[in-house]
């Protein structure tokens, strides 16, 4: 996953979290959002999401962990620069603080590509010591 992108302003992909819910004017028109109603509903509604409820378990937007991708840079020998979760914000409130640490321990590990974090939630960010 991930070693092709549309993106003109990154090299790759790589999501282990996958979903989000809106916190700003500018996610109305959120591409990730519209991709997982569509073209991903099927294999995202295959996981199950981080908060049960029958409504998140219905939403392929609903926050998802996905660890089994975890290592996905680590095994990108050629050096990339990574978006890393196109398809989610790294510090949603529903992605435990574990989780958010098993991610930066990868972006470490795998130290030769540039990683791309962006986020709507700062907040967390700083608080997480990102």
């Amino acid at each position: 996953m991930g070693l092709k992108t549309g993106i003109e302003w990154t090299d790759a992909t790589w999501n282990p979290v996958t979903g989000c819910t809106k916190v700003t004017a500018g996610c109305d028109h959120c591409y990730a959002e519209a991709l997982a109603q569509t073209r991903l509903r099927e294999i995202y509604l295959r996981r199950r999401p981080v908060i049960e409820t029958p409504e998140n378990h219905d939403d392929p937007f609903a926050v998802r962990l996905w660890p089994d991708r975890l290592d996905d840079p680590a095994r990108w020998s050629e050096p990339r620069t990574v978006f890393v979760n196109s398809m989610s914000d790294l510090f949603h409130h529903d992605i435990p603080d574990f989780f958010v640490l098993r991610v930066f321990e990868t972006m470490l590990r795998a130290d030769w590509h540039v990683y791309q974090v962006l986020t709507k939630r700062p907040s967390r960010a700083v608080r997480s010591g990102a």
